[in-house]
């Protein structure tokens, strides 16, 4: 039975994003503006649908100002459920271009790619500031990796620089947590659970066949949440605003209630 549904919900993503990418790409042939985000939001809201994530959300994101979201990272199911909640343009590894169909639509998100290359991380940087000077908001995964969502990694600091160096004094930031709460209807207690949503830097498992195992679950349950915003100047160091994201983002795995405006 679990095959019947899984094959089921394969098929509707199928269809659902081939209908949405024809239109996606007339859109950006026209505008790269807030406009394009609408079809990718909607599309991520679909997605989690489909596969039976339920996505709740703990305090509010920053929608007043451009924003740089910081957050942790578990999986790619995390790009769904984060575009169902936020308007926003990914900030990805380079190698994320080349995975199969989510590869593609990540660039249909306007997805900025960076690279651990010198000549091709000067572009990248490049990028994220033209972004930001066009008004876009950005989410950033800073461990540069995605984990089982047992702890946070720690932040590399150099991501933080773009927002530092950006002369717009009403540029945000807002850390945020993703927490699997339940996944195939039950409460996580073993690695085998978490290894249902998360598709981590210690599994060896191909993203389609990842896919199709959590397509044969009831699918999980994870939350957003998000924690207080400011301005990106309130720490003129890299490494403290990285520090201090770090430990805003970890205290919310360990639901301590932290604020994020001050250490």
């Amino acid at each position: 039975m679990r095959t019947i549904f899984a094959t089921l919900k394969m098929l509707a993503f199928a269809l659902t994003t081939l209908a949405l990418i024809p239109m996606q790409l007339l859109v950006l042939q026209f505008t790269k503006g807030p406009v394009a985000y609408i079809l990718p939001h909607y599309w991520g809201k679909a997605v989690c649908r489909i596969f039976n994530i339920t996505v709740l959300v703990r305090k509010k994101p920053e929608k007043n100002h451009q924003c740089i979201f910081i957050s942790n990272h578990l999986s790619y199911l995390d790009i769904p459920a984060i575009s169902s909640i936020i308007t926003a343009s990914f900030v990805a590894k380079k190698d994320v271009a080349s995975w199969p169909v989510f590869g593609f639509l990540s660039k249909l998100q306007q997805t900025a790619y960076i690279s651990r290359d010198r000549a091709d991380a000067t572009k990248g940087k490049q990028t994220l500031e033209t972004m930001l000077a066009e008004r876009k908001s950005l989410i950033i995964f800073p461990e540069g990796t995605s984990t089982d969502g047992r702890d946070v990694r720690p932040f590399k600091s150099s991501l933080f620089s773009i927002a530092l160096n950006n002369s717009a004094d009403n540029l945000y930031i807002q850390p945020f947590t993703i927490k699997m709460e339940t996944v195939d209807k039950r409460p996580i207690k073993t690695q085998q659970d978490r290894d249902i949503y998360a598709w981590h830097i210690d599994m060896d498992t191909p993203l389609a066949e990842h896919l199709w195992a959590f397509a044969s679950s009831q699918g999980a349950t994870i939350s957003l949440t998000f924690h207080d915003a400011f301005p990106a100047k309130t720490h003129p160091d890299r490494k403290i605003l990285a520090k201090h994201c770090h430990n805003t983002v970890s205290n919310g795995l360990q639901n301590k209630d932290i604020n994020s405006k001050g250490e």
